[in-house]
């Protein structure tokens, strides 16, 4: 088949749906996988391929995938590893049992999906895995200490499966947006509420003059937020580049963030981030 093929995941909504549309219209033939049922039925009346795909369940994981290569005769050009979410709270609130959830969905789903996929790009000659890390996969901030976690744990696997795949043509890159206009802190408010006990924290106040407003404020946005459709252009190049960057950025923040790190001494950098 000429027509090239890509499986995103987590595109009920935000970056994952707008790069799902945005591949389309290149005339990739896009598997747009979602965690919910519901939602693979809207994308399916919008015209996509849409396997469910819930990160935390290896056999949905399995299934998915095989239905992408029925469909495709065997092969699949592009995976973009982008489903995730965020369990926000001081670290000190969060209990073990949700880091293990956060990273079953954020980690190790990835990891699960991409080995998976990697016997397929081998046979074929040829393969992009593309992960959607963040800036707080770069510099962590407070109150994030969950998500931090996740995403510095993908760096790392990133770039050391980067260096393995050095002499393969299969080529391993990452994406590090930062603020993105998306649902993303709306879906965080149900896994704060699931995990964090804030009420009987000794940060209580804090949660209740900082957090909570944030979280539940219908006009919070972060400076320098940009569309989906910014993550959209890095993905394009990453998929179709003769030869990609091993990481894009994305938004000032991330820029800054990657600079400031380079520069600045740890307690410096903390304080910046800090503030």
């Amino acid at each position: 088949m000429s027509e090239k093929s890509i499986l995103i995941t987590g595109c009920s909504s935000g970056i994952g749906y707008v790069c799902a549309h945005g591949m389309l219209a290149r005339g990739w033939r896009v598997f747009a996988a979602c965690r919910k049922a519901e939602d693979c039925a809207r994308l399916k009346a919008e015209g996509f391929d849409a396997p469910l795909l819930d990160y935390q369940d290896e056999a949905s994981i399995t299934a998915a995938l095989n239905d992408v290569l029925t469909a495709t005769g065997g092969t699949l050009d592009a995976l973009f590893n982008n489903g995730a979410y965020a369990i926000p709270g001081a670290t000190e609130d969060l209990p073990t049992d949700a880091l293990r959830d956060i990273f079953e969905t954020n980690f190790f789903g990835w990891h699960t999906l991409t080995r998976a996929v990697l016997p397929v790009m081998r046979a074929q000659g040829h393969g992009r895995i593309i992960q959607c890390s963040s800036v707080l996969g770069l510099i962590a901030m407070p109150w994030r200490g969950a998500y931090n976690a996740t995403k510095f744990a993908l760096e790392g696997l990133t770039d050391t499966l980067r260096m393995e795949m050095r002499n393969t043509p299969i080529k391993i890159i990452a994406i590090e947006p930062g603020p993105i206009t998306s649902e993303f802190r709306k879906n965080s408010i149900r896994q704060f509420e699931r995990w964090v006990d804030w009420q009987s924290s000794p940060r209580a106040a804090q949660y209740e003059s900082d957090l909570l407003t944030r979280l539940h404020s219908s006009t919070e946005s972060s400076t320098f937020e940009l569309g989906p459709e910014a993550v959209l252009k890095k993905l394009v190049h990453a998929c179709e580049a003769p030869r990609p960057k091993p990481r894009y950025y994305v938004t000032f923040p991330t820029y800054l963030s990657g600079f400031l790190r380079r520069i600045l001494s740890t307690r410096a950098l903390e304080w910046v981030m800090g503030r």
